[in-house]
């Protein structure tokens, strides 16, 4: 892997006049730029298309007043994508109302585009990430994605920088990572129906759980080897870790094991009972749980008085 890292950009950008130029600057900026009739942005919006930001023109509604609606409309279903506005004068949000000003992370013009290379660099391309971990993290997903499914070819695209948190699928995995030079989660996100059909064994004995089981297997398996490859400092890689399980499709959550949990059920309501709030508490001890070790610490009331905590009446 020799490419730089790439970024999809939804370009909402009608002017003839400016759309080759804006073409040429994303093919020289790594950036994949997409477009979309205006009577499907929403609902491809609303889809699992993973995106980078928005290049958006001052002049994409046939009115100032479509133009800030269309813009507000975006920034409420995607809030965490920078919108990257296109003015046809000036290059500042300057003369942006207060009402529609939050909306956009930056302005540009066509006469300064370096200004939307230096907005890019800011607003997608913050981080760096090292060519020799992405490639390596291909290598490992790659590997151990061909052991599991053996009768199938995997395949990789060119990976890319996201800043919408959208997910994908029914069911993901979400496991830590923790090093002297990194803290964070890896998560897998999958498609419960495909997995289902790729599982060995009589169709009528296939469930969810197995899905649930397998994705697990699999992102310990990268965990482990992403740990062995590239965390090194002996206090990190003593941390044992066990990824969580969510499957929204079936209501379905595990932390990796099997162990009971502790679970309270709180319920406020008013004196009427119209009014109901329900409160779940849970204390999962997944990793360690030792009841035999135990112990609670008593506070003398003699040592509370005198500390100040509690006083004399």
């Amino acid at each position: 892997m020799t490419q730089k890292l790439v970024s999809k950009v939804l370009v909402l950008d009608n002017s003839p006049a400016h759309s080759e130029r804006i073409k040429q600057f994303c093919d020289e900026n790594s950036l994949v730029a997409l477009k979309v009739r205006k009577n499907r942005l929403m609902s491809v919006l609303r889809s699992n298309i993973d995106l980078g930001a928005i290049l958006y023109a001052d002049n994409y509604g046939t009115s100032p007043e479509e133009n800030a609606e269309i813009a507000l409309r975006i920034h409420t279903i995607r809030p965490e994508l920078p919108i990257i506005l296109r003015r046809e004068s000036g290059a500042s949000l300057d003369g942006i109302g207060e009402a529609l000003r939050h909306v956009f992370c930056a302005a540009w013009n066509a006469e300064e585009i370096g200004r939307l290379k230096d907005i890019v660099d800011e607003y997608i391309f913050s981080l760096y990430f090292p060519c020799a971990l992405v490639r390596g993290i291909s290598e490992i997903t790659e590997n151990i994605l061909s052991a599991q499914f053996k009768a199938l070819t995997t395949r990789w695209d060119t990976p890319c920088i996201v800043r919408d948190k959208v997910i994908f699928g029914e069911v993901f995995s979400l496991i830590p990572l923790e090093s002297s030079w990194c803290r964070g989660y890896m998560m897998l996100q999958t498609e419960e129906g495909p997995i289902l059909d790729a599982l060995d064994g009589p169709e009528a004995e296939r469930n969810f759980r197995q899905v649930n089981n397998l994705l697990g297997e699999i992102t310990n398996l990268i965990w482990g080897a992403f740990k062995n490859r590239y965390i090194g400092d002996a206090a990190a890689a003593s941390n044992i870790q066990v990824p969580l399980i969510v499957n929204h499709k079936h209501k379905f959550i595990s932390f990796g094991t099997d162990n009971p949990q502790l679970c309270f059920l709180y319920t406020l309501s008013d004196e009427s009972g119209e009014k109901t709030i329900r409160l779940y508490q849970r204390f999962i001890f997944n990793l360690s749980w030792s009841p035999e070790d135990f112990s609670e610490i008593v506070h003398d009331t003699a040592e509370l008085v005198e500390s100040g905590e509690l006083e004399l009446f």
